[in-house]
């Protein structure tokens, strides 16, 4: 029997309406990018992946890693307000189970409220998931990057490739211009 339930929508009211994304840059080049992990396997392998190729690829000046160390709940406030004050732009991820990919779109959601562009990435088996917290948090159709389920037992290789597949997924929806490369 459970003693208390975790709830990863966060407390009620938290933050301004989910509805309203940040304003997108036209491109990455020269930007400071966030990649928040959570402690699920790969999650860090991943974000590192999708930052190297952001920097080596699209011009990206500096990463700014953070990981959150529960998977049900959203990022701690002091994580969020850090990653606010220092990133142009922040990745989310990975959402590899249910409570992890509600929990990232609502970290996203957080971050686009708090004025700053976020791109989440699910692994598909949890679409309905990260749907529903969308849903729940007032961001219906709340648009984030999937990457095939599973990504935890994945070889660092293939982590690489997923992260390669992605990329232009992730550049649309951080950008007004797609997958713009540096200048």
């Amino acid at each position: 029997m459970f003693e208390a339930m975790i709830d990863p929508t966060g407390r009620p009211g938290a933050g301004a309406a989910r509805g309203a994304l940040a304003p997108r840059p036209a491109s990455l080049a020269g930007l400071t990018v966030g990649l928040l992990a959570n402690t699920k396997k790969n999650a860090e392998t991943f974000l590192d992946e999708v930052g190297a190729l952001l920097t080596e690829e699209h011009g990206v000046a500096n990463l700014v890693r953070r990981k959150k160390l529960n998977i049900a709940e959203a990022a701690p406030e002091e994580i969020r307000k850090e990653l606010v004050e220092a990133c142009d732009v922040v990745v989310v991820g990975v959402g590899d189970c249910g409570s992890c990919s509600a929990s990232a779109i609502a970290d996203g959601l957080l971050l686009e409220a708090d004025g700053v562009p976020a791109v989440v990435i699910c692994s598909e088996a949890f679409v309905a998931t990260a749907d529903a917290m969308a849903d729940l948090k007032g961001a219906k159709g709340y648009t984030y990057a999937r990457t095939p389920h599973p990504v935890a037992p994945l070889e660092r290789d293939e982590v690489r490739e997923r992260a390669v597949r992605i990329l232009p997924d992730l550049l649309g929806v951080l950008t007004t211009s797609g997958a713009t490369a540096a200048a």
